[in-house]
């Protein structure tokens, strides 16, 4: 698992690099922080590729919570934002998978 790098945005014009992503991310509970982050997922390969935003909770019967796979289509991009409920409490990160990642790149923004 490949710890993905925030960028802290500031009144000042900020420039955020995209950086290559690994089918399996995690983010820092300390970058997601009490307000989230914001995940921009770019993907420049020919098809397209779904992301897993990973649900570390259960319900109150003690079954897993319910993953939903999001398209990005080639060519394009897509923004998700992470929340502190999207921490495992366990290992204090948030989980993102890629079916690809050949040619998926990413910026990470904290709120």
């Amino acid at each position: 698992m490949a710890l993905l790098t925030a960028v802290t945005l500031t009144s000042a014009a900020t420039n955020v690099a995209a950086a290559s992503a690994t089918t399996s991310n995690t983010i820092s509970s300390s970058d997601i922080g009490t307000r989230g982050c914001a995940l921009n997922i770019i993907n420049g390969s020919g098809g397209s590729i779904n992301v897993t935003l990973e649900d570390p909770g259960t319900t109150a019967v003690g079954n897993v919570g319910t993953e939903v796979a999001q398209a990005v289509a080639n060519s394009t991009d897509r923004w998700f934002k992470i929340t502190k409920n999207h921490v495992d409490t366990s290992t204090g990160v948030a989980t993102v998978t890629l079916s690809s990642a050949t040619s998926v790149t990413y910026k990470l923004m904290r709120l």
